[in-house]
């Protein structure tokens, strides 16, 4: 029997963290031929998750350049992917989640009429400006998918108001899969100064905050509000890995360079991500996946964003939409820094995202899809 060939792409480092797990999965099944090909859309972070996950890519676009804007990144996207795509002929065609890349691939594939298959799907915040551009990225692909992997039954609700009822699958998300295997005791950090920090004596906050909708006076205020927290609390330890943005670089250095409880360090490979976030008190993270890896660790999030297209986790009551002004921020922080219960309750409500058996279930499901198991996999149910 003629193998599936699944190709999978992605191109940034969040995108090859919640992958990398899945192609793994799908190359130990001996009924799918599984191809990896990566834009490289960020470079030096994708490299990272690559070598963690020891996954080496049968194509790479290698198209990050210095100061490329989102209409060059789609252009030779589209560009590399039609060699692959020529040369690889895939049965499907697997994109994640909402990245530039994501987009073009679809579209690319699209173009020569092989099926997409999008990997969490459904996601929305309904403001297609935020966070931008991955709201439009992720509802245009959504469009051209053919099988559609939402993460949670809230994920598929939204794909169902828009018409979508066919290939539709509750997988869970595929980020828990990976801190199943990411995750370790007795770890020891890549980043020296991490290895150095009493976790068990210390609140260690992990603070994450680069997103593209957050430039200008957000960012500003957020830095402002770490700053007066990191000044308040001079008990607790602010861990940042800084993002590479140039922007992200001067504001952080601007705001919080020389507190003697703030810590900047280079952004971190997924292993020492993970492994910090296992060890911290406290997250307060613009990220997206970071919503969703802290609650499977038992650590509450603060979002500073206005939104989030996560939902779930804020109904569960792992997740506080803390806002992006220094008041609300502060504000929120206080009180997990101050109410032990508060933290608490946080720390213990039921993560909603997965149960670590995602891969799993995608891979079952496109098995159905080309008629090699009579039933697709049985729905992710929160706990």
């Amino acid at each position: 029997m003629k193998k599936i060939k699944v190709l999978s792409v992605f191109g940034t480092r969040p995108e090859a963290i919640k992958m990398a797990p899945l192609v793994r999965t799908l190359a130990a099944d001996e009924r799918i031929e599984s191809v990896v090909c990566v834009t490289a859309q960020h470079r030096q972070m994708l490299d990272q998750v690559l070598s963690a996950f020891s996954i080496v890519p049968q194509y790479d676009l290698n198209i990050m350049q210095p100061s490329q804007t989102l209409s060059s990144i789609t252009v030779r996207t589209l560009t590399g992917l039609e060699r692959v795509l020529e040369e690889a002929g895939p049965d499907l065609v697997l994109v994640h989640g909402d990245t530039s890349t994501t987009f073009a691939g679809a579209l690319a594939a699209f173009y020569r009429k092989i099926p997409v298959g999008h990997v969490e799907a459904g996601l929305r915040s309904f403001d297609k400006y935020s966070p931008y551009p991955e709201e439009a990225n992720r509802r245009l692909t959504g469009v051209l998918a053919e099988l559609h992997f939402a993460p949670t039954q809230q994920n598929a609700e939204n794909l169902r108001r828009e018409g979508t009822v066919k290939n539709l699958f509750i997988t869970g998300n595929t980020v828990i899969d990976a801190l199943h295997t990411t995750v370790q005791e007795g770890y020891r950090f890549e980043q020296p100064e991490l290895n150095a920090i009493d976790y068990a004596g210390r609140k260690v906050v992990l603070l994450t905050a680069h997103r593209r909708e957050n430039y200008g006076q957000p960012m500003e205020n957020i830095v402002s509000a770490v700053s007066e927290l990191a000044q308040n609390y001079p008990e607790a330890l602010f861990v940042y890995p800084v993002h590479l943005s140039p922007y992200v670089q001067q504001t952080a250095k601007a705001g919080l360079s020389g507190l003697p409880n703030v810590l900047l360090i280079p952004p971190l490979g997924v292993l020492d991500m993970h492994n910090l976030m296992a060890r911290c008190h406290l997250v307060m993270t613009d990220s997206g996946g970071l919503q969703e890896e802290a609650p499977a660790l038992g650590k509450p999030v603060l979002v500073l964003r206005r939104e989030t297209e996560r939902p779930e986790a804020v109904e569960a009551g792992t997740v506080l939409l803390a806002g992006t002004e220094r008041e609300g921020i502060v504000a929120a922080a206080r009180r997990l820094f101050d109410d032990p219960a508060a933290w608490k309750a946080m720390s213990h409500a039921v993560n909603p995202y997965g149960d670590g058996k995602a891969c799993s279930r995608i891979t079952r499901d496109i098995l159905y899809y080309f008629g090699c198991v009579s039933s697709p996999a049985s729905d992710f149910a929160p706990f």
